[in-house]
């Protein structure tokens, strides 16, 4: 198959979609947790393909919209001090913190600079010798491994002016926190890209012990699709079990160069979460072989109590008990030019994309 346009065909699509209608009987609801899912099922208008007893749910897959208040206080903080660059990707500088942001601080006159890769934070250390280059590591198991690489080469080149603020976080522990706290999920569209860094042995306990279908999907409509048909056919006949369907890009063991590079520079810690507060072993910290690059040893900042947006419920959007079509901010007082709540930056937001495709 072509890897756009056949993944595209009507025809194609609406031969799964007949065929879930078909074979569906039980109200089923499914969550990805992934913020390109969204995106794209969002985009393709998938859920006016589904017959009215499947519900889709989006869960904790935007890096930017997870990022906790504390992560975000703690950057703000640093941006402050002397001698100080911050280097970000763009869609974190907008999101507000407790009392400020990236984005006003940068107007402030502090050292702010938006980059599209760690290895440009690498540069920025190498080119200013005099100055401290805090970049802010966000993103889950897809990210975290060009971080890890980026850590190991500074080793190398025994830069001392290169540190890492980790927010990067884990998939599994924060499905399984939503589980437990009884969100109804009866299987998870798991993500596409997270599974060919980890592989598929970090949802096994979640099917054997939850009874839940998990099934790694694509990113076009006909992957989706079919990834969600299924999901439907491991529920309508009580076999909930991992399975791949992004078969062109995902390997049962998954990717073990950047599996080692994780393993080597970072460990588990519990982290938070925004609208989930800490979930245990979700987060990844820069092990003590590498303690010179972690800026939180390196650097000393008070922080304010963290507090969230008067009135926004990205939390509970974030945890699947709510949709943005729930929030009295979304589209009025609340959209992707004067956001309210991280959920309504990123483009992997759900806010922001029921408010790009709500037509």
């Amino acid at each position: 198959m072509n890897y756009l346009q056949d993944y595209r065909k009507k025809e194609l699509i609406l031969a799964v979609s007949q065929e879930l209608k078909a074979i569906s009987k039980k109200n089923i609801t499914l969550m990805e947790v992934c913020g390109g899912h969204t995106a794209a099922i969002h985009r393709f208008g998938l859920p006016s393909l589904l017959p009215p007893n499947i519900r889709l749910l989006s869960g904790p897959g935007c890096p930017v919209c997870v990022s906790s208040q504390h992560f975000l206080d703690t950057a703000i903080a640093y941006s402050k001090l002397p001698d100080v660059i911050i280097a970000t990707y763009g869609d974190l500088i907008r999101v507000p913190g407790s009392v400020s942001s990236l984005d006003k601080e940068k107007a402030n006159g502090h050292d702010i600079r938006i980059i599209y890769s760690v290895l440009e934070a690498l540069e920025l250390a190498r080119k200013n010798p005099g100055k401290k280059v805090v970049f802010l590591g966000i993103g889950f198991e897809t990210t975290a491994p060009a971080t890890a690489a980026a850590i190991v080469e500074a080793q190398k080149e025994k830069l001392t002016n290169f540190f890492v603020l980790s927010a990067h976080k884990v998939m599994p522990p924060v499905m399984k926190a939503l589980v437990q706290e009884g969100v109804k999920i009866d299987g998870f569209i798991a993500p596409g890209h997270v599974s060919a860094i980890t592989g598929t042995a970090i949802y096994n306990d979640l099917a054997i012990v939850y009874k839940l279908g998990i099934v790694v999907a694509g990113f076009e409509p006909a992957d989706l699709m079919q990834a969600i048909l299924m999901l439907v056919r491991q529920i309508e006949s009580g076999s909930p079990k991992v399975e791949v369907q992004y078969r062109r890009v995902v390997r049962e063991q998954g990717n073990k160069i950047a599996q080692s590079l994780l393993s080597k520079v970072f460990e588990l810690k519990d982290d938070r979460w925004r609208g989930l507060d800490i979930i245990p072993g979700s987060g990844l910290k820069i092990r003590s072989g590498f303690s010179g690059f972690d800026a939180e040893k390196y650097f000393t900042v008070s922080i304010p109590e963290p507090s969230k947006p008067k009135g926004c419920i990205c939390g509970l959007i974030l945890r699947g008990l709510k949709t943005p079509n729930d929030c009295n901010l979304f589209a009025r007082t609340c959209t992707p030019s004067d956001p309210v709540g991280a959920c309504m930056i990123s483009a992997e937001g759900t806010c922001a994309t029921y408010y790009k495709y709500r037509s």
